[in-house]
């Protein structure tokens, strides 16, 4: 192949209509081609990384490997691949602007005017191509945030316009629109998705592939309105329909061939198409009859009256990997901390769950019913996973309640406390006195060592492990040996010993805390271990 070739993926019509699981299924889709793929993501917001957004704003934040701070779209790239991505394949104005900048400060243009085309578009374009140099990509698929027709992504579209047109051949459109069904009518309207065209059409872009999201598939009549209005060739309109599950869409898409398409567009040829462990997985899923009911207990789930699952979606998707890797589906129920002393009785929200899990967070909102959920999954030998946050706040549990330590707490919500069994790292508190908080924290894949004999041990089956972090605070070695004492065990530390990194608890089906995330690096053709141990812990074989 002669040159590296470039997709890029918009949306329209509405955020959150599923670019990222399109661009995800379709790099799944061209992987299985036997291509190099190399998805980006783009974020419109003036933030460095995703690191200073709050959940309820912007999802769940994602880690990778090297340490970077993400939209969640850059997990659904790794699950979807069985790929690791870096820091080169996020990429948002902020860093953009900030580059400019500092080359403009150097002098490094020379002491040209410094100009949004074509500085600003040029260094998005090099950003681009850097993402695909690091995996030797021969595609790269870039996805551009938000909607088309918003000023903050304008110069984004400039870029690929840019790109198209020095690089013809090279590059291909594909717009992600929504079709609404109004209930008033009952039928599906094409017009929001041509007036969506419109728009990316008057920058200069001509979509090669329209994809077409709605609640169920599009009709023909409506494929062939949208072929007409659009420009777009009919057998290049596909219809990607709700489904029960995102790991059903790289089928769905092929059915219709979109691999063969875009590969067309692109001048690439490839007989290879091996969706094999795909199909095998939704078999499964479609097999599987029990259920399981898993309680996820936090305090990011409401904004305004919506619930919103992607401030964990790591999470949900983990237990829903190893669930179908235990012969289960994972019934999920949302628990929220703070109504817990608001008249909401923690027996009985917890009587019917098969497992409880305390995922990743901050702050002090919510953290008693916290704290009080641990307690009751721990006496009442309940399943219990918890998770960075999770882990922090089930070690202050067992001070105060088995290891005597009455009012111990974590320095991050109690700055006083008699008991600092949580502490902030010193490094880590120079940085906060500085005011030092975007891209601060311990981040990135840290080794760990098991400890024989344990139940993390037995579910990871090797010494050493290597997972994802995300947190200032740890585990006060001050208090170490009196709570191992008091039955706590230490299954997990960093390799010189001094950093405590899982917690677990003798004579009980499942109780596992974890300074890491190990949601992070679990899909659904390799489900994490310690999510399957804690799923068959949950189905009580």
């Amino acid at each position: 192949m002669s040159s590296t070739k470039y997709i890029f993926i918009s949306g329209g019509v509405i955020s959150g209509i599923g670019k990222g699981i399109t661009t995800s299924s379709l790099s799944a889709i061209l992987q299985a081609k036997g291509f190099r793929v190399s998805p980006v993501k783009i974020d419109m917001y003036l933030n460095i990384d995703a690191g200073t957004i709050r959940p309820q704003e912007h999802g769940e934040v994602f880690v990778t490997e090297d340490g970077i701070e993400t939209d969640l779209d850059l997990g659904h790239y790794e699950r979807f691949l069985g790929l690791n991505l870096s820091k080169n394949n996020y990429i948002t104005t902020g860093q953009v602007y900030q580059k400019v900048i500092s080359k403009e400060r150097a002098f490094e243009y020379d002491g040209e005017d410094v100009e949004a085309i074509p500085h600003v578009t040029d260094e998005i374009i090099r950003r681009i191509k850097l993402a695909g140099k690091e995996l030797d990509a021969e595609i790269i698929l870039i996805e551009l945030g938000g909607t088309v027709g918003e000023y903050q992504n304008s110069l984004f579209f400039e870029a690929s316009r840019i790109l198209q047109l020095n690089n013809p051949g090279d590059v291909a459109n594909i717009h992600v629109a929504y079709l609404p069904i109004p209930k008033s009518l009952g039928e599906m309207k094409s017009k929001p998705v041509q007036q969506s065209v419109k728009s990316l059409n008057s920058m200069g872009i001509q979509p090669d592939i329209l994809v077409g999201r709605s609640e169920i598939p599009m009709d023909n009549k409506r494929k062939e309105r949208l072929a007409l209005f659009c420009n777009v060739r009919f057998e290049d309109v596909i219809s990607n329909p709700d489904v029960d599950t995102i790991y059903r869409v790289p089928l769905v898409l092929d059915r219709q061939n979109i691999g063969e398409k875009i590969l067309q567009k692109l001048g690439l040829k490839s007989e290879k198409k091996d969706l094999t462990e795909w199909k095998k997985l939704i078999d499964k899923i479609d097999s599987i009859k029990r259920k399981v009911k898993i309680a996820i207990v936090g305090k990011y789930f409401s904004t305004g009256d919506y619930q919103l699952e992607d401030v964990y979606v790591s999470v949900i998707e983990a237990l829903k990997h190893a669930a179908w890797d235990s012969g289960v589906k994972a019934d999920l129920i949302w628990v929220d901390s703070e109504k817990f002393g608001k008249g909401k009785d923690i027996k009985e929200s917890f009587a019917e769950v098969d497992g409880i899990v305390v995922p990743g967070g901050f702050g002090v909102r919510g953290v008693e019913g916290i704290i009080d959920t641990i307690r009751f999954a721990r006496e009442n030998k309940k399943p219990f996973l918890g998770l960075c946050y999770g882990m922090q706040l089930a070690t202050v549990e067992y001070s105060r309640n088995v290891g005597g330590l009455e009012g111990a707490h974590t320095t991050e919500i109690d700055k006083k406390t008699p008991y600092p069994v949580i502490h902030i790292m010193p490094e880590q508190e120079k940085l906060l006195v500085g005011k030092e908080y975007g891209g601060t924290m311990r981040l990135g894949s840290f080794p760990c060592r098991l400890i024989k004999g344990t139940l993390s041990y037995d579910s990871y089956g090797e010494n050493t492990i290597h997972e994802r972090h995300r947190h200032r605070y740890e585990f006060n070695n001050k208090y170490r040996e009196l709570l191992e004492k008091k039955g706590l065990i230490i299954s997990g530390t960093s390799l010189n010993g001094k950093l405590v990194e899982i917690i677990e608890l003798p004579n009980h089906p499942f109780f596992v805390g974890t300074q890491f995330h190990p949601e992070f690096k679990s899909s659904p053709l390799k489900p994490h271990p310690l999510y399957t141990s804690f799923l068959r812990a949950c189905k009580k074989d």
